[in-house]
């Protein structure tokens, strides 16, 4: 069965940011339908979405803040990096996956990022925007 690797940034009970190296592993074996054979999927989200492109220039400087929405962050491009308030530094490049839940933190610090190597990153964000989702639905393994 297969696992992929992703950075989980949340917020624990105290209102401290942290991330943590989690994986999916939720497959099920299934055809994506007619003729096409199986494949092993793991959907995690049905529901209301935003996806989002975007390019950090190569001088971002993604001071203090917490994520908008929970949203999954998918480079395409480049590199860049994530600490969270423990203090923890993720670097992550292309094709890396980070799942962003740090709301409610103390202060509303979050995180601070930026770019790596001094060039842009692009990445893929999809956002979770349903509040009947956050409460019950499936976002990310080891919930919210």
């Amino acid at each position: 069965m297969p696992s992929i690797p992703y950075y989980h940034v949340y917020t624990d009970e105290d209102g401290v940011s942290r991330q943590k190296l989690r994986h999916l592993t939720d497959f099920e074996e299934e055809s994506m339908g007619g003729d096409s054979g199986s494949q092993w999927n793991n959907k995690l989200m049905k529901g209301a979405t935003q996806i989002i492109f975007s390019e950090l220039p190569a001088d971002f400087d993604g001071d203090w803040h917490e994520n908008p929405q929970p949203q999954w962050i998918v480079p395409l491009s480049g590199g860049w990096w994530v600490e969270t308030m423990d203090g923890e530094r993720v670097e992550m490049r292309t094709g890396d996956l980070s799942f962003g839940a740090d709301q409610g933190t103390n202060g509303e610090k979050g995180h601070r990022s930026g770019v790596l190597d001094g060039k842009p990153c692009q990445m893929m964000i999809i956002q979770v925007t349903d509040n009947e989702q956050l409460k019950g639905g499936k976002v990310a393994p080891d919930e919210l």
